[in-house]
């Protein structure tokens, strides 16, 4: 028996995609199509455009057009904030709709993004909800002259103007919502590039804006893979920010394209985050299965903050060990629409080689492999699966501790001591996310301040709409989430006013 996904189309309502440019669904100018294959079964599902130079430059004139003459950044505050709060609630509405949508996309299995917050549709809506009402409430500052004179000093927050926002497939729910919900709160135009191996979840999303009540032109769709469609996006000169999240290849590539005309840039590159265990944390075996669950659970470890490196005490070393193992083979895969299914394929087949190829040269460095390492067969044999994989007695200076492999590998580090622990923790080039298990209050305190690390979960971790949200060091630039996202998404002015009865 082999799996197969595609009477789902059918059920879930997938219809082959088109792009939007000011107000109107269409294909590219050239006719250029992109198939979408499941990585759960490599069948075809659907198709989409390739949008090319010239459909990225439509798209980008139709958002100059609504920044610099539509009424968008100029609305009053109560149209922004109907759009999104409407926006939010359509996405609470057809949440059945869209989880199977992201199902068929990426593989994604209902009983994650069902249950899952921070993958799910109603965190999206909370993210928006969020910005929504950020809308009236920053301001700019009203100031005594410095020096003395007879005027007044004043400061506003105005919208940077149009913005290209780059999608990954991993959580176009999630994603989604952080890019759109500042950059439309603060008054920007958007287009936006979606991933080409998740693009039907982000089109069925815009076309809900629509229904909110968002005005022609304010939000384009371009979709496509990085060359030719991401290119034509990061380059074009009428492009006043990119907020992109994805690898640090791309990342990089960004911030050298965005030099000629000094683009705005916020970046989330992924990273390499530690789990510190420590003989005292309240339940060192849920530790290991809560760490184990970041790599294994829903995404295969294709998330940008799982805990791929955990730091153990020697004491505890065996049991955290004995624990993971457990989780790891209880992870169940299969059909994304089975209740039964607890995690996804790899993307495609080039991540699946890439994964593979980190386990086998895990396995040579002298890494001691626990469980996993090889696909799964049988009926799982057309898909990109790989079972969950550990490795023990694992130096830091391994391969396998210090690149983001974005699949279900785990990393188990032994440590001595609090400061081996902290130097091991900060010895990367990523500074993402970070987690701390004890009950020593003192020490759970002292560390997060000494972690270079964007969020430091004490005995959990959550990303939750109101709180900043990026890395340090090769993680990234900026932050998603609370006013920092809102602000990023402005530019300061200062205005100086004489106080006479004429300006003179």
């Amino acid at each position: 028996m082999t799996l197969t996904l595609r009477p789902r189309r059918d059920e879930v309502g997938l219809k082959d995609g088109q792009l939007l440019v000011d107000g109107k669904w269409r294909p590219a100018n050239d006719g250029a199509t992109w198939t979408h294959r499941h990585p759960a079964t490599s069948e075809a599902i659907g198709e989409f455009p390739v949008a090319a130079a010239s459909d990225v430059d439509d798209a980008v004139r139709a958002a100059r057009r609504a920044f610099d003459e539509g009424g968008w950044p100029r609305s009053r505050a109560t149209t922004r904030i109907q759009v999104l709060h409407r926006f939010a609630n359509l996405l609470r509405e057809h949440a059945p709709e869209l989880r199977g949508l992201q199902a068929l996309d990426n593989g994604v299995p209902l009983s994650f993004s069902a249950n899952i917050y921070a993958t799910g549709v109603e965190a999206a809506a909370d993210v928006i909800d969020h910005h929504a009402g950020w809308v009236d409430k920053v301001g700019g500052q009203t100031l005594p002259p410095y020096q003395g004179g007879d005027h007044l000093a004043m400061t506003f927050r105005e919208p940077i103007g149009v913005v290209a926002a780059i999608l990954p497939w991993n959580a176009p729910f999630l994603l989604f919502a952080q890019k759109l919900g500042p950059a439309l709160a603060a008054g920007c135009t958007v287009v936006l590039k979606p991933s080409e191996f998740a693009a039907f979840t982000v089109l069925r999303m815009v076309e809900l804006l629509g229904e909110a009540g968002l005005p022609d032109g304010v939000v384009n769709v371009v979709t496509g893979p990085g060359e030719p469609t991401g290119e034509a996006l990061i380059t074009h000169p009428l492009v006043d920010k990119v907020s992109f999240t994805g690898s640090r290849a791309v990342g990089k590539r960004i911030v050298k394209a965005s030099a000629d005309t000094l683009k705005r840039v916020s970046l989330e590159l992924g990273g390499k985050s530690p789990a510190l265990v420590f003989p005292d944390a309240p339940d060192v075996g849920l530790a290991a299965m809560t760490t184990m669950g970041t790599v294994t659970m829903g995404l295969s470890g294709q998330a940008c903050v799982a805990h791929t490196r955990a730091l153990v005490h020697r004491d505890v070393y065996d049991q955290f060990l004995t624990a993971a193992e457990m989780m790891a083979g209880a992870v169940t895969y299969g059909d994304p629409f089975e209740p039964a299914t607890m995690s996804s394929p790899l993307i495609n087949t080039r991540q699946l080689d890439r994964v593979l190829g980190f386990i086998e040269r895990g396995r040579e460095s002298g890494a001691r492999l626990v469980c996993g390492g090889e696909r799964a067969d049988g009926d799982l044999a057309e898909g990109n699966f790989v079972r969950p994989t550990i490795f023990a007695d694992v130096d830091n200076g391994m391969e396998i501790a210090r690149e983001e492999i974005f699949g279900p590998v785990l990393a188990v580090v032994p440590f001595s001591d609090e400061d081996e622990a902290v130097r091991l923790a900060n010895d990367t080039e990523y500074g993402l996310g970070a987690g701390l298990y004890t009950t020593d209050a003192r020490r759970a305190f002292r560390l997060a301040r000494q972690l270079r690390a964007g969020t430091v979960g004490i005995n959990g971790f959550q990303v939750e709409p109101h709180l900043p949200f990026g890395g340090f060091k090769q993680s990234g630039l900026g932050r998603e989430g609370g006013q920092s996202a809102f602000e990023a998404y402005t530019e300061l002015k200062t205005v100086l006013m004489p106080l006479t009865d004429e300006l003179m």
